[in-house]
């Protein structure tokens, strides 16, 4: 077990690597000459690819992906995603600054994180009504970089019996996905899923971390041939 993990890790350590060679590109959208975010994070993007595809289903994303192609949405060239994804979480951050929710970059993936305390009320799957304009924030970026997938999972904290919080989980991430349709974003984009308390990002014997644990999280995937 340990020879496999060691030979896993090289083999992400060794892609990284190569990844950084040639890796500054001209900015398309600002004419600038820069080094993508994505390079940045390349070793951290290998391990967080893997765990996607275990929540959604690589042949889920798939589907969407050929779907959206099909429909006449063309994928981002290979050389250009970073640059894409870094424009979009630069006007993601602008938008959703001191609105609570938390924007991170993963590799070429960029994660928004809804805290439960800011989106629902307790042990509720209804939408706070001032969390609205936040969306409508998310979707006003959204809708101009159509070339995105968004993965939705819902999440709880550990309080409660694991079925409530599982089917709690599902409902959450569901309202959040029928609000972005309801704002024009395309259905074929958003996969929905729910973890229940299975993964906490947070200690959840202290009340700090239980909120933290209650979120939803938006993954932003670009979409691509590959």
């Amino acid at each position: 077990m340990k020879a496999s993990i060691t030979t896993r890790t090289t083999a992400a350590l060794i892609i990284a690597a190569a990844v950084t060679t040639g890796c500054t590109t001209i900015n398309p959208y600002t004419g600038e000459q820069q080094t993508s975010k994505a390079v940045k994070g390349a070793a951290i993007g290998a391990g967080v690819g893997a765990v996607v595809g275990i929540i959604s289903g690589d042949n889920s994303r798939e589907r969407r992906k050929r779907a959206l192609i099909g429909a006449g949405v063309g994928a981002v060239a290979g050389g250009s995603v970073g640059v894409y994804m870094d424009v979009q979480e630069a006007k993601l951050r602008e938008q959703l600054q001191g609105t609570g929710v938390s924007v991170t970059r993963e590799g070429d993936n960029v994660i928004l994180n809804m805290p439960g305390n800011v989106t629902f009320a307790t042990n509720s799957a209804d939408l706070n009504a001032n969390f609205f304009s936040v969306l409508d924030s998310v979707v006003l970026v959204l809708n101009e970089y159509d070339k995105t997938l968004i993965e939705i999972v819902g999440h709880t904290d550990s309080t409660g019996a694991a079925d409530f919080n599982q089917r709690l989980s599902e409902r959450r991430a569901q309202s959040v996905a029928t609000y972005l349709q309801s704002r024009e974003l395309k259905t074929e984009r958003m996969s929905i899923l729910g973890m229940g308390k299975n993964q906490p990002i947070a200690d959840n014997s202290m009340p700090e971390g239980r909120q933290q644990n209650r979120r939803v999280e938006l993954t932003l995937i670009p979409l691509t041939t590959s």
